[in-house]
């Protein structure tokens, strides 16, 4: 699949739900309304969608969510896009905020998940109350705990906020060395009505050169197809990523769309440019309407987004279009 600007589109990121666990500030407001049930597609829908975007060339398949591991029954789905590794498929992978991984973590890792990224802003368990607003970081210790026995490799996304957690980058640094993860910094993205966004807004730039003071960062050319530039730390042998939609955009090499819980393929985190592929779905056992309208998606996948942390880009939550 090419875009309109010559892009090959080969990864597919899919929000199994919109609902979560945890309420996290930047992400959601805490008193969330979440789509009725009636409305998300079955997991076996979500298997036919996957099975479509293998077949037109998507070779990544990320689950997100919400939390993806809160959906009733999700490691049939797990399981069955798993059996088409090496299919067309050569990578399934998960974004969790760990809380159930101490009960899935065996499971993904059977089902031939390999690598897993786990949202962690905070090693201190107070703040990771008051971001969270509902989680333990004694869970979430649990599950990654789980993930490294099942022998899942382990990225720590860590969306950097200002005056919240910007004291801690080299503790987790240095915590992530010693476990043996990754690490990704993240910058806040302008998505729906949430508080304070404009005032915990961190530029990772400035975050990076600070960080080169203290630890021997290095290029590296390291990829795993998504937006995060890497860097080697010297003192740990573990990377350090940066992602930054808004000091330093990423579009130009976007090989991604999304599909939400509903059926809906954004082309763009950033746009609302949107193709409904529930109704052709729906429509019949045969795929060729569902291919048709893929392929009109892509063919309007805009040249990138136009995030400014003044103001709300897209009305929908993260949560909505999968983190």
């Amino acid at each position: 699949m090419i875009d309109p600007f010559g892009r090959i589109v080969s990864y597919l990121r899919v929000s199994v739900t919109d609902r979560c666990d945890f309420r996290c500030a930047y992400c959601m407001a805490e008193d969330m309304q979440f789509l009725p049930r009636d409305e998300l597609l079955t997991l076996e829908e979500m298997e036919r969608l996957c099975a479509a975007f293998i077949r037109l060339g998507v070779k990544k398949l990320r689950l997100t969510g919400g939390e993806p591991l809160v959906r009733r029954n999700v490691m049939s789905l797990i399981e069955g896009l798993g059996s088409r590794l090496g299919q067309g498929l050569e990578e399934l992978t998960l974004t969790t905020n760990g809380s159930q991984l101490a009960k899935h973590a065996a499971g993904l890792a059977q089902a031939g998940v390999r690598r897993i990224n786990v949202s962690l802003d905070t090693l201190d368990e107070a703040k990771f109350a008051r971001i969270t607003r509902w989680g333990r970081l004694g869970q979430v210790l649990a599950g990654l705990e789980a993930a490294q026995a099942a022998g899942l490799a382990v990225k720590i996304n860590m969306v950097a906020l200002k005056g919240v957690n910007d004291d801690e980058f080299d503790a987790m640094l240095e915590w992530c060395g010693r476990q043996g993860f990754d690490l990704c910094l993240i910058e806040t993205m302008p998505m729906g009505e949430v508080t304070h966004r404009e005032e915990t807004h961190l530029p990772l730039a400035a975050v990076r050169r600070d960080l080169a003071q203290r630890w021997s960062l290095s290029a590296s050319d390291y990829q795993t197809g998504g937006p995060a530039r890497y860097m080697r730390v010297a003192e740990t042998g573990q990377r350090i990523g940066f992602i930054t939609p808004l000091s330093h955009n990423f579009c130009e090499g976007c090989n991604r769309v999304r599909l939400t819980c509903t059926g809906t393929l954004y082309m763009c985190l950033g746009q609302e440019d949107a193709v409904d592929l529930r109704r052709p779905l729906r429509a019949s056992a045969d795929d060729a309407g569902l291919i048709q309208a893929i392929e009109r998606g892509i063919a309007a996948k805009p040249k990138g987004h136009d995030f400014d942390i003044s103001r709300v880009a897209v009305a929908r939550h993260m949560s909505v279009t999968g983190g």
